[in-house]
């Protein structure tokens, strides 16, 4: 059994498969390591099981990152449209959803089996159930894993970050990173559930507006028994620090204050909660109305809370945590690598894709995307 080979890249996820599969296709000689029991693990949960494999409006303005610039390249050099390609070659049949975002018609299994098969045909040597204990280098890397070592000339450092811990996240790229002396960006949970005590209201669900700064973000918003979810508080919560109000218009569509003057002429006999009931969850609408009449409320009354239905603050105690988040922010510094091929300056032959680096995207098929494209970007350079 080989020992030696061109390329080690250290986890069978999104961003490795694709790195290996490329390299492979160039005549590289490659190895994928991967400490679970299968390749893809967290691919075959993501979108509910039919995997939200990118997004067609994919730009480098739907991504986090210390430096908002480093994504460009590798999203320019392989795009959704390249990815999509690949899967109507395999011909997995897909669909658009909302927003640009795409998802196979079937299973996520399609998109691992895909990639394994593109990875075979390559002659790449993709090995599970290796769980690795060492990382050295002297001229080449030196991989020492439950079933022995290994070594390259290259190292691609591909396990992602520490979300789902239940799916085997470590924060095994990033510890492997400092130890060869790159800089890390704290990390911190993404796209995650936000914690407020508001119990009463749990199940209560609305499309709301959720701001933060000049970031705005128009989607659905859910009320849960430990505090906020649904798409519009993920997207929001990757760039919520602890101690920061978001501000949630509550009636997007709708001018508050001149809905409820209208109604105190054409309704004052109804009770305040009986009109936000028109447009809101009827709990919701309990929960923020006073007693009372439209008649009664004086017009400055009415102007002050349609101004809090469209800029209701609220500040999060905190999050649900990496358990419950489905992406890392934060990671390996940008500044440690090169934009064009992922390689570390200062480490030559030392790589660092996917979640691992401090680039973080949006919801909706962004994440898969810098995977692909930061894996095919080292791909094209290992």
């Amino acid at each position: 059994m080989s020992r030696r080979f061109d390329v080690v890249v250290v986890g069978a996820g999104a961003a490795g498969l694709m790195c290996a599969l490329r390299a492979g296709q160039r005549g590289r000689r490659v190895l994928v390591l991967e400490h679970a029991d299968k390749a893809g693990k967290k691919i075959l949960i993501s979108g509910g099981g039919r995997c939200n494999f990118t997004n067609r409006d994919v730009r480098p303005e739907s991504f986090l990152s210390d430096n908002p610039h480093f994504c460009r390249s590798a999203l320019a050099r392989y795009t959704p449209q390249d990815f999509i390609a690949l899967v109507e070659r395999h011909r997995i049949a897909w669909h658009e959803k909302t927003l640009g975002q795409l998802f196979c018609d079937g299973s996520a299994r399609q998109i691992v089996a895909m990639l394994l098969d593109e990875a075979a045909a390559a002659g790449v040597d993709v090995r599970v159930g290796h769980r690795i204990t060492a990382v050295d280098r002297s001229d080449r890397f030196a991989v020492t894993t439950d079933h022995g070592s290994f070594e390259a000339g290259t190292l691609v450092l591909a396990t992602g970050g520490l979300s789902i811990p239940k799916m085997g996240a470590t924060g095994f790229s990033h510890d492997v990173a400092r130890r060869f002396g790159l800089a890390i960006v704290a990390p911190r949970p993404g796209l995650v559930p936000l914690t407020l005590g508001v119990p009463e209201l749990a199940g209560v669900s609305l499309e709301v507006v959720a701001g933060l700064g000049r970031t705005r973000f128009r989607e659905a918003m859910l009320f849960t028994h430990r505090g906020l979810s649904g798409p519009a508080m993920l997207q929001i919560s990757s760039y919520w620090r602890a101690g920061e109000g978001i501000a949630l218009d509550l009636l997007p569509d709708l001018d508050a204050v001149a809905f409820l003057k209208d109604r105190k002429r054409s309704r004052p006999k109804a009770e305040l909660r009986t009109v936000l009931g028109e447009v809101l969850p009827q709990r919701l609408a309990q929960h923020l109305a006073t007693e009372g009449t439209m008649a009664t409320l004086r017009d400055r009354d009415l102007e002050a809370l349609g101004e809090r239905l469209k800029r209701w603050t609220i500040v999060p105690t905190g999050t649900e945590g990496y358990a419950k988040a489905e992406v890392t922010v934060g990671g390996v510094d940008t500044d440690e690598l090169s934009s064009r091929t992922m390689e570390a300056k200062k480490v030559p032959g030392l790589f660092v894709i996917g979640e691992a680096v401090d680039v973080t995207g949006w919801l909706g098929g962004y994440n898969f995307q810098w995977a692909w494209s930061s894996g095919w970007a080292a791909g094209e350079a290992v």
